[in-house]
């Protein structure tokens, strides 16, 4: 099944996603929050988790996108994700949201690498926030396309203590109360999906632990304030398994950047390359 280049260029309308205090509170457990966090799991004083952005995004991904591009579900993972803050998230409400495919390129026996960017609005016709994302097709390379650009390394200083460290271990039933968000991709949950995947038991939402750095980014810098955040970007480096321990660290850059990366238990990179930029 080859890829569908004719994508490339072509923005689509998705459905509308309408979400309550409710649709918060299920992604905010999703990512591991509790009542040590009560501002989002409860909905007396509630906030919106930042990375709740990603949360429209999968539905435009799954329904609306894949299937116009011939992706193969069993060989696609997530490449990277940013999510662009330009208003603070309402606790309810309904979001429509624009989804454009910027370019397609191969990278030979790597697959093709997808990159889209959507825009998502409230009812007033605001824009709430913006998602960029890279998908990686594993079988979709060869196709005679450009390899496209080297991507920008951002890493932080060789032997510098982070400034912000915060764990989290991952509960075994992690990736089965995340897909309530949205996120129904079998290989999170069907053992035998999982292996035609190339994996050995189901893995954890790559969005997941972006919702759980995002976390750590919001708790420790932002002091809980979702207003403070002004965007965050990763690169999905490899992936975590439910039950992991994940590690979320971050350098300080200047007073509105910090270098941010993940790791698990046994210090591989879940996450890299990633930044979180403060309003």
């Amino acid at each position: 099944m080859a890829i569908n280049l004719d994508v490339i260029g072509k923005s689509f309308e998705t459905p509308a996603f309408s979400y309550d205090p409710d649709t918060l509170i299920l992604y905010a457990l999703g990512i591991g929050a509790g009542v040590g966090e009560l501002d989002f799991v409860y909905e007396k004083n509630l906030k919106a988790y930042p990375t709740f952005a990603v949360v429209p995004f999968l539905p435009a991904l799954l329904s609306v996108f894949v299937p116009q591009a011939n992706l193969n579900m069993y060989t696609v993972l997530h490449g990277e994700q940013k999510i662009i803050l330009h208003k603070p998230i309402a606790t309810s409400g309904t979001i429509t949201t624009s989804l454009k495919c910027d370019s397609i390129y191969d990278k030979g026996d790597s697959g093709a690498i997808v990159n889209l960017s959507l825009e998502s609005r409230d009812a007033g016709g605001d824009v709430v926030f913006e998602n960029q994302a890279v998908i990686v097709d594993r079988s979709g390379g060869n196709f005679g396309g450009e390899r496209g650009p080297k991507t920008e390394k951002i890493e932080p200083q060789e032997g510098k203590t982070p400034d912000v460290s915060v764990a989290q271990t991952t509960s075994k039933d992690q990736a089965a109360l995340y897909r309530l968000s949205g996120d129904k991709n079998p290989l999170h949950i069907d053992p035998a999906f999982a292996k035609k995947g190339g994996f050995d038991t189901p893995i954890l939402h790559g969005l997941c632990s972006f919702g759980i750095a995002g976390k750590a980014v919001l708790n420790e810098i932002c002091d809980s304030d979702p207003d403070k955040l002004k965007s965050f970007s990763v690169r999905f480096m490899n992936v975590s398994y439910p039950g992991d321990t994940l590690k979320t660290e971050a350098w300080k850059v200047d007073d509105k950047k910090y270098i941010v990366r993940t790791i698990n238990q046994d210090g591989t990179i879940i996450l890299g390359n990633a930044l979180a930029e403060l309003n």
